[in-house]
């Protein structure tokens, strides 16, 4: 069966449409104990807000060049990629969820902020945030569902407009942070590349930030995220 979707949101157009390109890595990852949830004590949970937080007040909590150092520079939104056509195959969880929730449409909340930083100091490195805020219990449920689907497949194809990517996904252990985490290796093969890209997202109380790039990338960048969205 094929699903056929646009990349204007979700986990799986960003990273392959965005990411793939920009993060290559050759190395092999092998972590144990895959978990795609688990819980921790919660980081900055004193002052996390307690209710969701508008569209503008999650831009303002976005990292900056100047959090992630010297070297890093915004990258400014490929309008033209929202509009991509995507086809899922190989998938029949992702086919259940519908169209919507293949992009991300359980992602699909009300107040959302992003920002995308290449590493002027490396041609292939990119990191992506993404901000969301609704109800605690709505973003533990969204972002769950999708998660739980995409670490379902641990094998399919996304076409991308004319590129056909080969994905591979693993859940991995996620940091311990915030209320809920949720990470997952996603690897990208085509044309006799391969990519990989990590994906970690915590949620605390009503705000749930997703980062996701090179993993060496996501590991120095998630704790600075997750700190800077709730205490901001």
């Amino acid at each position: 069966m094929r699903v056929r979707v646009t990349t204007s949101l979700g986990l799986v157009a960003v990273t392959a449409l965005g990411l793939y390109v920009c993060s290559t890595d050759t190395s092999e990852q092998k972590p144990t104990t895959p978990s795609s949830t688990r819980t921790g004590a919660p980081a900055g949970a004193d002052t996390a807000p307690a209710s969701p937080l508008s569209s503008a007040a999650l831009a303002t909590r976005l990292l900056s060049e100047q959090d992630l150092g010297s070297g890093y520079t915004l990258k400014p939104e490929n309008s033209s990629s929202q509009h991509e056509d995507v086809t899922v195959l190989g998938c029949p969880a992702l086919n259940d969820l519908g169209g919507d929730a293949v992009t991300g449409g359980s992602l699909d909340f009300p107040y959302r902020a992003k920002a995308a930083f290449i590493d002027a100091d490396s041609s292939n490195s990119e990191v992506t945030e993404e901000l969301y805020s609704d109800t605690a219990a709505k973003l533990s449920t969204g972002t769950g569902r999708i998660f739980d689907v995409m670490v379902s497949c641990p094998k399919y194809q996304v076409l991308a407009g004319s590129t056909l990517l080969h994905v591979g996904v693993q859940p991995i252990p996620a940091a311990r942070l915030g209320d809920e985490q949720w990470s997952q290796l996603l690897t990208y093969s085509t044309n006799g590349q391969r990519t990989v890209v990590k994906q970690t997202a915590v949620r605390t109380g009503t705000v749930l930030v997703i980062v996701s790039g090179t993993p060496a990338l996501v590991d120095a960048h998630i704790t600075g995220a997750v700190r800077t969205a709730v205490s901001r």
